[in-house]
């Protein structure tokens, strides 16, 4: 391995380099020992990006951290005082300070109950992984000095992920760090160590007692990586899916006629995630690749003729969101966004199946609105056979739709399509007063508009008005 200071320089992280220089610098002048520690010096040795910097410090850390953020300009620093750390919010990247401790944890719960502050190993020795219990020191005399007492480095080398401790008292502590196992396995492409892997699956329903938006947060972190289904296999496979998210559980093992698929709809579903990460990095598209056929397992059945089916997974799906989003605590944008892409995603099948008429296009460009591009990402996801002509004629077919879609002169206007004609309008036209007559009149207009029936203009809006508006006072009569 290269010379740790070598390394820091090779980064290319200028502003991290400094910010090690001061902080060190203040060590020296307050007596104090001062390290950097966890993921940065993880990523420092594996040559990835250094996004946050995690400074430990073996005395009172908030105090260091206040004097620290003099020394660099910065005007905020975020105390948790229960913790003995600060974070030092900072654009060009992250800071936090925290002192050296040790935690222990009631059974029931992942909060430490107690908080004792101790030496730079007590320290690691309580963290979750070796490849995240090393320290360099940035104390100016010994800048650069490594500190790897639980053998993180040659863990590195064998791509392990493994605990400082035995497994079984380290996710006991914190549950949630079975979770952190899959996300490190799945970000870094590392296996789990046979005992920590056999470890999960005996505490796996112990992840019960994390809180909702912690197991949320974890979860997410899981589906930004570059390859998402590692760490959801091992979810799957530890048995901790069928607690976090039974609903991607109840997939596991299921057939389902693989025209288009695998016959395993899990396996199927995490293609579709991984082709979702390939086409793009958005989050949400990812999770919406997850959950496009989450009613799957409820709706299958079996027709003699064509296999199995799943009339209706699409609206019962989205459906199932509101309770899945309950429960993850998922913000009520990614709730709406989960539930339309879910909805809406066999709607682009179809019309490539069917004789493409500008109707229909319409019709899906207006109910996606401005999610559509995120629409046709996530059906181009979904393309999962092994079979090179059929993958060459479906995305033949397919860009055969979007040309259909750009060509469409309203593209832009039926992202918030309304009737040309308001209702006030059709009001003073019909004589009826404001209500539900007026609703439907104008739906009547915004549906001749979408079946091409007349053009999306105020004059034909307006005859079409007048050849419809009897029918309505009649009623109203």
């Amino acid at each position: 391995m290269a010379n740790i200071k070598d390394l820091l320089k090779s980064a290319g992280c200028q502003p991290a380099h400094s910010i090690l220089n001061v902080a060190g610098e203040l060590g020296k002048k307050e007596n104090m020992q001062v390290y950097v520690v966890g993921g940065f010096v993880r990523d420092l040795i594996m040559g990835k990006p250094l996004n946050d910097i995690d400074i430990m410090t073996v005395g009172e850390g908030i105090p260091f951290a206040e004097k620290l953020a003099h020394k660099l300009r910065l005007k905020k620093v975020v105390p948790f005082k229960k913790f003995g750390t600060a974070m030092i919010p900072n654009k060009e990247i992250q800071i936090e300070v925290a002192t050296a401790r040790t935690e222990s944890y009631a059974e029931n719960s992942r909060k430490p109950s107690k908080v004792v502050y101790t030496d730079l190993k007590g320290d690691l020795l309580r963290r979750d992984f070796t490849i995240n219990a090393m320290a360099m020191d940035i104390h100016p005399d010994r800048f650069g000095e490594l500190t790897d007492p639980f053998g993180g480095i040659p863990d590195i080398e064998k791509r392990i992920i493994r605990t400082p401790l035995d497994p079984d008292e380290t996710f006991s502590e914190d549950p949630l760090r079975m979770m952190r196992a899959a996300y490190f396995s799945s970000k870094l492409g590392f296996e789990i160590e046979k005992k920590c892997l056999k470890s999960i699956q005996q505490q796996s329903q112990r992840i019960e007692i994390v809180s909702w938006e912690r197991i949320r947060d974890e979860f997410i972190k899981v589906l930004v990586t570059e390859e998402p289904s590692i760490g959801l296999v091992i979810m799957q496979k530890t048995g901790l899916m069928e607690t976090v998210f039974p609903e991607i559980h109840a997939m596991y093992g299921m057939e389902q006629t693989s025209e288009w698929h695998h016959k395993d709809i899990f396996s199927h579903t995490l293609q579709v995630v991984d082709n979702a990460a390939q086409l793009s990095p958005k989050m949400e598209i990812r999770f919406a690749a997850l959950v496009h056929d989450i009613a799957k397992p409820k709706t299958r059945r079996i027709d003699k003729r064509k296999g199995y089916t799943f009339h209706g997974h699409d609206a019962i799906g989205e459906g199932m969101l509101d309770t899945v989003a309950s429960r993850m605590k998922l913000s009520n944008t990614l709730k709406q966004y989960l539930k339309k892409l879910t909805l809406l995603h066999l709607r682009p099948i179809a019309l490539v199946k069917d004789i493409v008429t500008d109707s229909a296009v319409r019709r899906l460009m207006v109910a996606a609105g401005d999610d559509l591009d995120d629409l046709m990402t996530l059906c181009r996801a979904d393309i999962t056979t092994k079979n090179p002509k059929r993958v060459k004629q479906y995305l033949k077919n397919f860009e055969m739709v979007e040309k259909k879609m750009a060509n469409v002169i309203e593209r832009d206007a039926m992202k918030t399509f309304q009737s040309p004609v308001r209702g006030s309008e059709i009001m003073a036209v019909s004589g009826l007063d404001e209500g539900r007559k007026i609703g439907m009149i104008k739906k009547a207009i915004e549906e001749a508009i979408l079946d091409c029936k007349i053009d999306n203009t105020h004059a034909a809006a307006l005859r079409f008005l007048m050849e419809i508006k009897d029918n309505y006072i009649k009623e109203s009569t």
